[in-house]
């Protein structure tokens, strides 16, 4: 994969599992008007505690500088195994890579930035219980 834009690199703070997890997501900015109400379907190949890995599409590629830029937030609903309900997060794009076969999926670096502390344990549970099957 080619980076094709990074805003800054992140240390990993938290454990991280390679997984294959569904994840809806919607495109949520108070500064800028989006033209699009869309719901998309990606996964996450990487969870960690502070943020996932996922693989998506964007309504447009001229919204890559946005989300960079922290003005076009994503909001996340992802259904863990073995809990009921969805984690909820609203997250920050912290860096995006082209996928060279893919036109219209990308992969994008999402570092949670407003997730309840409910939502959090789940995924530290879901984190521990895939290290201890290792």
């Amino acid at each position: 994969m080619t980076t094709v834009f990074e805003y800054h690199s992140q240390r990993r703070e938290f454990v991280h599992t390679n997984t294959d997890i569904p994840i809806r997501y919607k495109c949520l900015s108070k500064e800028i008007e989006l033209d699009s109400e869309e719901v998309f379907e990606g996964t996450t190949s990487n969870l960690a505690g502070g943020g996932c890995l996922l693989v998506g599409r964007v309504p447009s590629f001229n919204w890559i500088p946005a989300l960079l830029m922290g003005q076009i937030r994503l909001g996340i609903n992802m259904l863990l195994p073995s809990v009921d309900k969805p984690v909820k997060s609203l997250c920050k794009v912290a860096w995006i890579e082209e996928i060279p076969e893919s036109r219209d999926r990308i992969v994008m670096g999402l570092r949670f930035e407003d997730i309840t502390k409910e939502d959090q344990d789940q995924v530290m549970k879901y984190l521990i219980r895939t290290q201890m099957r290792k």
